[in-house]
């Protein structure tokens, strides 16, 4: 049996709707990109993958479209994705194409039973042995550290790319969960449709996120924090404006605009209201042992979207829990899917 353990990788994956990642038993994590395919559309060929074919959005040609085969968390376009998931782990694996891979893929929670599959026949065509999937917030909350196997109530909240996954998790299962198809995508959207409405410029969506990761918050306290030298835990590295560019719609010239964090703030409250509505919703449901277990253990987020500026101090406002960040929040569920990937 150890000699056919030399020809199989335990192998984890994180494959979310803006980035994948992967995790090979031993070594960590392998692969941290985009999850963008950029397509010849005349010899439907893979131009790029990953980094290379993010570059490429909005800016391509029109013999290449360069698209994200996720949508909110699930396959969209299943071959495409299936031509990039092999990408990766190829590239995951050096290209060692006989090696063949027990698989841990995450997936969001109450996915359909065709979506499962679909994700499953994904990671068979990309060589897999055998494939396991487990759902996000169960990985996410492995990968931060806690302690799932207990009979002791823990709420995690991932914030990712196309899917917001809330949980609580007791006994190695989770009890009480909703999974909303609203994320930080939404709020580069929102901030998109804003600028729009408000300066009557078009800016693509690369341009939007970046001015979310720059001035992004859901929380004006979190500027008087960053200010406090009394006060741990809080970054000091913030602005409150940022020059962008973009395009007038009325003269069809380009245009730079200057943005404010207070701006921004209002353009994506309307997403991260509807985030937390949906944690109070979960909260309502939780069993009362749990609710107390919540109460003393507080609140742990994970994803891109836990690095949104305030948004654990808006949290802790709204519902009136602490609120903790995880020390690796971009690598939760990779790391989760990883560790359990090595008990196979």
């Amino acid at each position: 049996m150890g000699f056919f353990n030399i020809f199989t990788q335990k192998v984890g994956i994180d494959l979310g709707t803006s980035n994948t990642l992967i995790y090979v038993n031993n070594k960590g994590i392998i692969v941290n990109e985009p999850s963008v395919t950029a397509i010849n559309v005349n010899t439907n060929q893979v131009c790029a993958v990953g980094t290379p074919a993010k570059e490429m959005l909005d800016r391509t040609p029109k013999s290449i479209n360069a698209i994200r085969p996720l949508q909110n968390g699930v396959i969209a376009d299943f071959e495409i994705t299936r031509a990039m998931v092999k990408y990766f782990i190829e590239k995951a694996l050096n290209k060692r194409r006989f090696v063949k891979s027990n698989i841990v893929i995450c997936v969001p929670v109450g996915v359909t039973s065709i979506e499962k599959r679909a994700v499953e026949e994904v990671a068979y065509d990309a060589g897999a042995k055998r494939v396991k999937l487990v759902e996000e917030p169960m990985a996410a909350a492995i990968g931060a550290g806690l302690n799932v196997d207990q009979p002791v109530g823990n709420m995690i909240i991932d914030i990712g790319g196309g899917t917001t996954e809330i949980a609580v998790i007791s006994l190695g299962g989770i009890v009480v969960s909703d999974s909303l198809r609203i994320a930080g995508d939404d709020m580069d959207v929102n901030i998109k449709d804003y600028i729009k409405l408000k300066y009557k410029m078009e800016i693509g969506l690369i341009t939007a996120e970046k001015t979310k990761m720059v001035l992004g918050n859901a929380s004006k306290k979190y500027y008087s924090k960053a200010n406090d030298n009394d006060e741990e835990g809080v970054s000091k590295d913030y602005r409150t404006e940022m020059e962008i560019r973009g395009r007038d719609i009325v003269s069809g010239l380009p245009l730079n605009i200057v943005v404010t964090s207070d701006e921004i703030r209002e353009a994506i409250m309307e997403t991260v209201n509807n985030i937390v509505n949906a944690i109070k919703r979960v909260l309502e449901k939780t069993p009362p042992e749990l609710s107390s277990d919540i109460y003393s253990n507080g609140i742990v987020l994970t994803g891109g979207g836990a690095l949104l500026k305030g948004l654990d101090i808006y949290i802790e406002k709204e519902t009136g829990l602490r609120v903790f960040i995880a020390d690796n929040p971009l690598h939760s569920v990779a790391l989760g899917a990883g560790k359990i990937c090595e008990l196979l």
